[in-house]
């Protein structure tokens, strides 16, 4: 797989003007050569900078949550069986807020198109479906490109801290409701 990061990386580095296109491109095909997003965004942030590699993973992010959304729509039994793995994660159909979604997308080694389905799932339209997509696609893009070469160059102890503080996150910004049914409400 290093050998699939460093000659795109050479690739994009010698596209001159056409770069940012390529780097675009590289997103939407990312998950066909399985490269996580991470690296990719990575890579961003070390060929462009922070400001312009963060617009350009935005960019390509969005358009593979875009082509995931059209993907699920025209084929529905592939996303049937997607919601079913999803259900096995998410027991009792748990509901996840905004910012859990947004720090599940920080989390390396949870699949990118997770939080896609969960966002197809409780959206209405296409509209909702691509400001949401936006709005998740943020935090991954803006954190991987700054602190990139931090999250790169951490030791494996670095990377379970983290992943344990992201984790942390996710109980902290849990819904606090629970829903009683009326029938264990009166119950005697």
């Amino acid at each position: 797989m290093n050998e699939k990061i460093e000659a795109a990386r050479q690739f994009i580095e010698a596209s001159g003007w056409l770069a940012p296109f390529f780097f675009v491109v590289l997103h939407i095909i990312r998950p066909f050569l399985f490269i996580p997003v991470l690296i990719t965004c990575l890579v961003g942030g070390y060929i462009f900078g922070t400001l312009y590699g963060s617009l350009y993973s935005v960019i390509g992010l969005t358009l593979t949550s875009l082509f995931f959304y059209l993907l699920i729509h025209y084929f529905p039994n592939f996303g049937k069986k997607l919601s079913q793995l999803k259900g096995k994660i998410l027991k009792n159909g748990n509901k996840l807020t905004d910012l859990q979604l947004m720090v599940i997308r920080l989390i390396p080694f949870i699949h990118f198109h997770f939080v896609s389905l969960y966002v197809f799932e409780t959206t209405n339209h296409f509209r909702d479906y691509v400001i949401r997509s936006i709005l998740f696609v943020l935090p991954p893009a803006i954190i991987y490109t700054a602190f990139g070469d931090m999250i790169h160059q951490l030791p494996l102890t670095g990377t379970i801290t983290l992943t344990l503080i992201l984790l942390l996150c996710l109980l902290i910004f849990r819904k606090k409701e629970e829903t009683i049914k009326w029938a264990d409400f009166f119950r005697m």
